[in-house]
């Protein structure tokens, strides 16, 4: 396939420079080597450049989920703010095989089908060269490199699995040669058993490795095992369920490619309870989740904090991080996207750019604080829609009146109370009353270009230390690839579809009231419902939801509902007089407006096709056995 033959060039060019010095002359002058390149025959003789080689891979992460344009703007937990950057194309399923849509990630950056490759073919090279090692192998070194490379190769495949449905599947290395680079795509069964047997194979070669963080171990293999197998288990994935659900893919061709097309659904959903089991039983209870009633709401919002900063925060504890697998890590050393999150989310009213924002439709799946579900229709909800809300709430979402960090020096004087202003608001000047726009709206007197549509702002994975200045410090923390509750929410899906709610309420319990929230009692199809709410608060901007709201096929009612946003106004009481603004409830009526989006900045819908990413036609051009996907 001529797509890996050009990753062949890109990863070992010095052997082929070599080669074709020393064919061409004797000149020792022209022979040496140079200072910065390593040869391939020499990366393997030599444990640490095997290390270093292996650990290279690794960077296939990218920035984790911190990159400027976030995957959650493709779900119905944010909008992305500023234009053409490619959102839309797939917001508004507009992706085609030209352009494919979220130019930072799928037709670009690490998400790229040729970026993922590359890093497979990596992987493919360390598992061939590890597989008898050239070098002192007495401290077991290369099981562990030999370990972490079909953990990665798993990784790998599985984000081609998520968005493009099976995708041919490359176990060796190829040369330059004539040998045949086109290649078919692989059936759906056999990508999940590959992923699989190379998670089992990772977790065996990593039994006595030493767990390090931002590498593989024992652990991630497994949960990514769970990941997957979960995956596979759902309606997306059982094309009887899914044909029956979905037009597009009753009328496509090979539907092998996009799951199964016999065998029974409930015995996947049995090896993926399995697969979650063995890692509950080998973890233990997990974070905070040996709880028999629940913590106050304030240990709930700093449970939820601790757990989100996953240790990288001075001013938070650091006891969360046990729910980290494994994490993207970002050291001082280098000046990296992932040390920005503030900056590229946090309000404008701090010189930040509001990337990418909460929609409404997020916040008002938060529920309230004894367990109640938020209505705008209910009188006392909508008067004061952030009140006794889900702990988990305040440590998400930056909204209205909300207590932040201390305003740089330049707007200090306009907000000495340091709290969030994203809406309109009376205050008196010369005897009159004025309007004025919050600081953190697109009518602020500071940087009003990024301002948030939705009235709100992403508070989750933003360093809370007023040390940190989000325009220009950079922060440390990690991002969550794999943690233990994402296990234990794949382990209360498997139980709930088996018929196992006791189960299911037990394990789901003990993660609400880590939040401080009370059991929930529901059974049947209103457990399920209450299970999906649950794991999309917890989860919420962890690059889970695009993908659930797929494979549970629920997109065109989530995935595809027009972004909502508030608009706030407070008007001033009478007898009340404000010079200075701060959200002040003794002084002000406050009234809450929700809408949607103006259409003419995004106007989202859903189309079944968007349920798998094309192919590029570049990919098939250089590819001809590659089948398309559905509707494309």
């Amino acid at each position: 396939m001529k797509m890996t033959r050009k990753y062949s060039i890109t990863i070992v060019p010095f052997a082929l420079l070599l080669f074709v010095c020393v064919a061409g002359c004797n000149d020792d002058f022209v022979n040496t080597r140079p200072l910065d390149e390593v040869p391939q025959e020499d990366t393997w003789q030599d444990a640490g450049l095997a290390e270093a080689f292996v650990t290279e891979i690794y960077n296939g992460f990218g920035q984790g989920g911190f990159d400027e344009e976030m995957l959650a703007s493709l779900s119905d937990e944010a909008m992305f703010t500023h234009p053409g950057r490619g959102i839309n194309i797939i917001t508004e399923a507009r992706s085609n095989d030209a352009d494919q849509g979220w130019n930072s990630q799928i037709s670009a950056g690490t998400h790229n089908w040729g970026s993922l490759y590359q890093r497979v073919r990596a992987a493919n090279i360390a598992i061939q060269n590890l597989a008898n090692p050239q070098f002192d192998n007495s401290t077991n070194i290369a099981d562990q490199l030999m370990g972490e490379a079909h953990f990665l190769r798993a990784f790998f495949y599985t984000e081609l699995m998520r968005y493009y449905g099976a995708v041919p599947l490359i176990d060796s290395i190829y040369g330059l040669g004539e040998e045949d680079y086109t290649i078919a795509r692989n059936t759906f069964e056999e990508h999940v058993e590959f992923i699989a047997a190379d998670c089992d194979r990772a977790a065996e070669l990593l039994a006595d490795a030493p767990v390090v963080d931002g590498r593989a171990s024992v652990a991630a293999a497994l949960v990514l095992k769970s990941r997957v197998l979960t995956k596979a288990a759902s309606d997306l994935h059982d094309i009887p369920t899914a044909s029956a659900n979905s037009a597009t893919i009753a009328g496509y061709s090979n539907p092998a490619y996009l799951g199964y097309t016999n065998g029974n659904q409930q015995a996947r959903w049995e090896r993926a309870q399995q697969a979650a089991k063995d890692v509950l039983d080998m973890h233990g209870p997990g974070y905070m989740m040996d709880l028999t009633a629940p913590v106050t709401p304030e240990e709930g919002t700093q449970n939820y904090l601790s757990i989100s900063l996953g240790g990288g925060s001075q001013a938070v504890s650091s006891d969360g991080k046990a729910d980290l697998i494994l994490g993207r890590f970002f050291i001082d050393l280098k000046d990296e996207g992932g040390n920005y999150v503030g900056r590229n989310n946090g309000p404008n009213g701090y010189h930040n750019w509001a990337g990418n924002t909460p929609t409404q439709l997020l916040v008002d799946d938060y529920g309230m604080i004894d367990g109640a579900t938020f209505d705008w229709n209910n009188p006392e909800h909508a008067a004061a829609p952030y009140e006794n809300r889900d702990p988990r709430f305040y440590a998400t979402i930056l909204y209205d009146g909300a207590d932040w960090k201390p305003r740089t020096a330049d707007v200090a004087g306009r907000d000495p109370a340091n709290q969030i202003q994203t809406g309109q608001y009376e205050v008196t000047q010369g005897g009159n009353k004025v309007i004025h726009y919050g600081l953190d709206t697109r009518n602020s007197s500071v940087e009003d270009w990024n301002g948030s549509y939705t009235g709100y702002y992403m508070r989750k994975f933003i360093d809370p230390d007023p040390a940190v200045v989000d325009q220009n410090t950079r922060q440390f923390i990690p991002w969550p690839v794999l943690r233990y509750t994402e296990v234990v929410l794949n382990y209360i899906e498997a139980c709930i579809e088996l018929g196992e709610d006791a189960e299911a309420r037990t394990w789901l319990n003990r993660i609400r009231f880590r939040a401080g929230l009370p059991a929930i009692t529901a059974s049947g199809t209103a457990l399920m419902q209450a299970y999906r709410k649950e794991r999309r608060i917890e989860l919420a901007y962890e690059e889970h939801r695009f993908h659930d709201a797929r494979r549970w096929m629920i997109a065109a009612e989530t995935l595809g509902r027009k972004v909502g946003i508030i608009r706030v106004f407070g008007r001033l009481k009478n007898g009340s007089s404000v010079s200075v603004y701060r959200y002040d409830p003794e002084h002000y009526n406050y009234t809450y407006t929700v809408s949607t989006i103006d259409p003419g900045i995004e106007n989202r819908q859903w189309l079944d096709k968007m349920y798998f990413i094309p192919i590029h036609r570049d990919e098939i051009n250089r590819n001809n056995q590659l089948v398309q996907n559905p509707g494309y």
